[in-house]
């Protein structure tokens, strides 16, 4: 079996980063990917994927990973099964193994 993605995108928002109860570093952020083609209005539609990244990634997104920077990631979806208000939901994650830098943003650069 297969479950490979590959994402290009710029970062919406800063990244994330927590320790949990094990001692794992996850960081978190969102990438907003452009669709390839364009919807009725003759407009690129743009889908926001929330990114996971464990241990020594997510240590390297915190270090070099902008708001506004494009990056590939290269990963897997984890699917799982919640509970919310006694209602069995069934979610995607996207739990990012490795992380290109395409264009990186400056601190100056970001406003």
């Amino acid at each position: 079996m297969l479950n490979n993605l590959i994402l290009v995108g710029r970062i919406v928002d800063d990244v994330k980063i927590a320790t949990i109860e094990s001692g794992q570093k996850v960081a978190n952020f969102t990438l907003a990917v452009q669709r390839p083609f364009k919807n009725e209005e003759d407009e690129y539609d743009t889908d926001f994927f929330p990114i996971q990244l464990w241990q020594g990634v997510a240590d390297i997104a915190r270090d070099y990973c902008t708001k506004g920077s494009t990056v590939g990631v290269k990963g897997r979806l984890s699917a799982k099964t919640i509970e919310v208000q006694g209602i069995k939901i069934k979610t995607l994650d996207v739990i990012g193994e490795r992380i290109a830098f395409i264009n990186m943003k400056r601190e100056d650069e970001i406003k």
